[in-house]
């Protein structure tokens, strides 16, 4: 059900590329209350003090998980959104590079957290994001994705991080 909901979109943004959009999996009430409750069942008894959603659409999923488990909601935003002093990270893009922060005081030394995204590809935001989280003393249960694209090799590289990488679904040839 979950895989089904989402649809694919050839060649956005550019050629060659099969973007997986999950606005028409948030848009379908079953199809997103099936991805939170599997979430939730997975994460429920793990003690987890953070949920971190990667920005943005980790938002939608972080959030909703942090609340269903009874965790605190972490944003990793991208650099100069958040307001208080931050710690930052650089990473790679295809053609460049970006940063992602995320606050100084919000972490304590050993807090669980759940690094949250809708898709892995590549893998170079949540190497980032864990860079972050480690960095401000975190402890990370995992990396969980609603969407991993193996033949990207996101997960592999989160995996070499010495980090736990789940997904609910994959779709081949990125």
């Amino acid at each position: 059900m979950i895989k089904s909901a989402i649809r694919t979109i050839v060649d956005y943004p550019k050629p060659g590329i099969h973007f997986r959009d999950i606005t028409t999996l948030v848009a379908n009430p079953e199809a997103f209350s099936e991805v939170m409750r599997q979430l939730t069942e997975r994460y429920i008894d793990n003690n987890i003090r953070w949920v971190a959603g990667i920005e943005a659409r980790g938002f939608i999923f972080g959030a909703a998980l942090a609340n269903n488990i009874g965790a605190g909601f972490l944003p990793i935003r991208k650099a100069g959104k958040l307001p208080a002093e931050t710690i930052r990270e650089s990473y790679s893009l295809e053609y460049g590079e970006d940063e992602l922060e995320i606050h100084t005081n919000t972490i304590n030394k050993g807090d669980t957290v759940l690094i949250v995204d809708d898709l892995i590809a590549t893998g170079g935001t949540a190497e980032a994001a864990i860079k972050l989280v480690r960095r401000a003393g975190g402890h990370i249960l995992e990396c969980c994705f609603v969407i991993n694209l193996p033949d990207l090799g996101g997960a592999e590289r989160v995996s070499e991080l010495d980090c736990g990488c789940f997904s609910l679904c994959e779709f081949e040839g990125g």
